[in-house]
Parts: structure tokens; C-alpha cells; sequence
């Protein structure tokens, strides 16, 4: 199931477990905000707003509050010994989607717990290099490679450096 609402003045088509980056929202990090402005819901069946969907609402999570990065905004008047130099950082509110609602569902007040993934298994690291082999027996295989390469270049020892003769920037 998608949504496609608007906050800020712009449009996000989202998903649920989304993570997307918006103008600056209220909240703090750990609060569920929620966006009533939904113009589209899709999934099995696609729901058109005029303008916007009746009783559908976006939760979110919000991840983080923070700046993007200094935008540098210069101007100049050539000639007029006129310059100006502003930077700003702009505000913006890290978000993950947690549930699309529909027929005026209000959204559960606490952030749902993720599923952590799983670091790869230990065992699997075991079964590629087995326990007989070191870093050390692979080296020469590395080295092997290198050796191969520098035979199939000819050494260039015979090479003359060339010839100065007069620069063409002087005149006699």
C-alpha cells in the first residue's frame, strides 16, 4: 500500500517503513506525527482525493531534527564594487513512515518496534577460508598475480632521452 501526501508544500509518494527526508515537522525524535493532507492511497484498489482523500491519514516516526548542508547564496554587481554573502543551512525532519490509514483510523501512539536484521553468521565466515589456511598461504597467490603481469612488460633500458635543441619562444 502507497500514499502520496503533501507537507511543506511538496508531495511524497511513500510507503509504510519508508524513510524520507521533509521540510522541518514538529516533534521530537521518537514521536509519531501524522499527515492529514493525502492526496492519493493505492494498493489493491487506488483512491483519488478531490483534493484529498476523506478520513486518510500518514503516521511517521521521527528519526531526527538536524541542518543540510551550507548553501552559499553570493551576489555581485560587476563594476560596482558591490558584493553581498549569505549562507544558510536548512532545517529538515528525518522520518519513517510507520502506517497508512484509512476510514478515519488514528494511528497508535507508540512507534512500532522494528525487526533488527540478523549479522551474518559466523559460521559462514568460517566455511569460506577453512582453518588450515592463513593470511599468509593467500599472499603468494596475490603476489603470483603481480609477477605474472610485470613479465609480460618489456623493459625499456635502451631509451634515449630526447634531444634538446633551441626553444621556440627564444630567437638568435
Amino acid at each position: 500500500m502507497f500514499a502520496v501526501f503533501k507537507t511543506g508544500g511538496k508531495q511524497y509518494r511513500v510507503a509504510a517503513e519508508d524513510v524520507i527526508k521533509v521540510g522541518k515537522v514538529k516533534g521530537q525524535p521518537g514521536e509519531i506525527v501524522e499527515f492529514g493532507e493525502v492526496l492519493v492511497v493505492g494498493g489493491d484498489s487506488l483512491s483519488l482525493g478531490a483534493p484529498t482523500v476523506s478520513g486518510a491519514t500518514v503516521a511517521a516516526e521521527v528519526l531526527q531534527q538536524a541542518h543540510g548542508p551550507k548553501i552559499i547564496a553570493f551576489k555581485k554587481r560587476r563594476r560596482k564594487n558591490s558584493r553581498r554573502k549569505i549562507g544558510h543551512r536548512q532545517e529538515f525532519t528525518l522520518l519513517r513512515i510507520t502506517e497508512i490509514l484509512t476510514d478515519g483510523k488514528k494511528p497508535s501512539k507508540q512507534a512500532q518496534p522494528r525487526v533488527k536484521r540478523r549479522a551474518a553468521a559466523p559460521e559462514a565466515a568460517e566455511t569460506a577460508t577453512p582453518a588450515g589456511d592463513s593470511a599468509e598461504t593467500a599472499a603468494p597467490k596475490s603476489t603470483a598475480k603481480k609477477a605474472d603481469r610485470s613479465k609480460a612488460r618489456p623493459a625499456a633500458k635502451d631509451k634515449k632521452p630526447a634531444a634538446k635543441g633551441p626553444s621556440k619562444g627564444k630567437k638568435k
